[in-house]
């Protein structure tokens, strides 16, 4: 997983992660909306799991390399 997150380059992470992560911008986030139904107990349908993954999966990818860099 290091190695892979190594031949990453941090910028176009970081602009797939706010892109992802925004998008759609209207009416609200898609990434926004998730996190609020999880919160509320209300993320049943796959679909909805799905989506949330896919618009997370950028930042948290994002995250663990950057924590990785921190710690060498």
């Amino acid at each position: 997983m290091r190695k892979f997150l190594n031949q990453i380059p941090v910028m176009p992470l970081v602009m797939v992660a706010i892109l992802l992560g925004l998008a759609p911008f209207v009416p609200e986030p898609h990434l926004w909306q998730k996190i609020k139904m999880l919160i509320n107990g209300e993320l049943i349908k796959p679909i909805d799991i799905f989506d949330l993954i896919m618009h997370a999966t950028p930042a948290i990818l994002l995250i663990i390399k950057l924590s990785l860099q921190n710690k060498k």
